[in-house]
């Protein structure tokens, strides 16, 4: 038997991760630099040359948005805030050893941040997709895809009665349900239940956030 040290993963690859396990990753390998999801106006905070044409950052489109976090655009003034939060340094001097935090901030992105709630959103997809016809088998699924195991009795306890909650909450809100469906520009299967698979969502989302999808075991 054999063990290594217990570590959060590095900023680059919590979003990878989240992008593989939705099956949204693009795995093309080179090219330039690309621009995924930014909060509006950040960059044109600090970038701010009214005669310079790349003082304004612009969003990329299709397969550009979820290439692999090594190809995300970088300027040292205006980091990607996403992981930023998750220690990514400013590249302003060589970082020999980066710190790893614990902050409610990281708890916000995972759950708030564009590139997430489309990992949600589609991760739910695969879950009612692939994951056969009971809700078991499709949380189990969706489970096993982020933390490569299969969740005990208790887990899939709590995560079905997170389902059935939301589910009904969305069943009585088909307006908040289609919202958090429009989230990213990824298409959605349009023959799914707006309802079901917002419910799923939401519970992918809750997955996603868990201490052992972001830490290395």
């Amino acid at each position: 038997l054999a063990r290594g040290p217990r570590f959060r993963l590095h900023g680059e690859f919590v979003r990878d991760q989240a992008l593989a396990a939705s099956g949204l990753l693009v795995p093309k390998i080179g090219g330039p630099s690309v621009k995924p999801y930014h909060p509006p106006g950040l960059y044109e905070q600090v970038v701010n040359q009214k005669d310079n044409p790349k003082a304004t950052y612009t969003q990329d489109k299709g397969e550009a948005l979820h290439r692999r976090s090594l190809y995300t655009y970088w300027k040292r003034s205006v980091p990607n805030p996403a992981m930023l939060l998750f220690d990514a340094p400013f590249r302003e001097t060589c970082t020999l050893r980066r710190p790893r935090t614990n902050t409610p901030l990281q708890a916000l992105i995972l759950m708030n941040d564009p590139t997430y709630v489309e990992a949600a959103r589609r991760l739910a997809q695969r879950m009612i997709l692939e994951g056969g016809a009971t809700a078991e088998s499709r949380l189990t699924h969706g489970f096993r895809l982020i933390t490569a195991r299969i969740p005990r009795a208790e887990e899939l306890k709590i995560l079905k009665g997170s389902l059935e909650r939301n589910l009904r909450e969305f069943q009585s809100d088909p307006t908040g349900a289609a919202a958090l469906l429009k989230v990213g520009e990824a298409a959605t299967d349009a023959t799914l239940d707006v309802a079901e698979l917002a419910a799923f969502t939401v519970t992918a989302s809750s997955m996603l956030n868990l201490d052992e999808t972001v830490t290395r075991e």
